[in-house]
């Protein structure tokens, strides 16, 4: 009788494919949270961005920017968002430049967008 070869792996080529599979999984599993950070921080940059572009234009309007307040936070539909506002003298004449950070968490770390603009006092003051 003849005997029969079956086709199979070897214990050799197993504990080869295991230890590529080994060094392949952290690297993916990392590039994976990489991305999903990269993503959350790029939507989250976005809302702050908006929402500081909306403070900012509220400040200016209602010309809370000279003596309201300089930081604070934008309530519970936006849970974790805080902005600070800072006023710096300009240096070519009687503008003032606004800066208003807004800040946010992404996954344990502080990020901040910082939007800034001139205001002529002399122009937004009320008689």
């Amino acid at each position: 009788m003849k005997a029969r070869r079956h086709a199979a792996f070897t214990f050799v080529e197993i504990l080869a494919a295991l230890a590529f599979l080994g060094l392949l999984v952290p690297v993916i599993v990392s590039a994976l949270t990489l991305s999903n950070r990269a993503g959350v921080i790029a939507e989250r940059t976005l809302i702050a961005t908006q929402l500081g572009e909306n403070k900012l234009n509220e400040m200016l309007l209602g010309n809370a920017w000279s003596g309201g307040e300089s930081r604070g936070d934008f309530g519970e539909e936006h849970p974790g968002f805080r902005w600070e506002m800072t006023q710096t003298p300009w240096e070519a004449g009687a503008m003032t430049e606004l800066a208003i950070d807004v800040i946010f968490p992404v996954q344990g770390q502080d990020h901040d967008v910082r939007l800034t603009t001139l205001v002529n006092q002399s122009l937004t003051a009320t008689p």
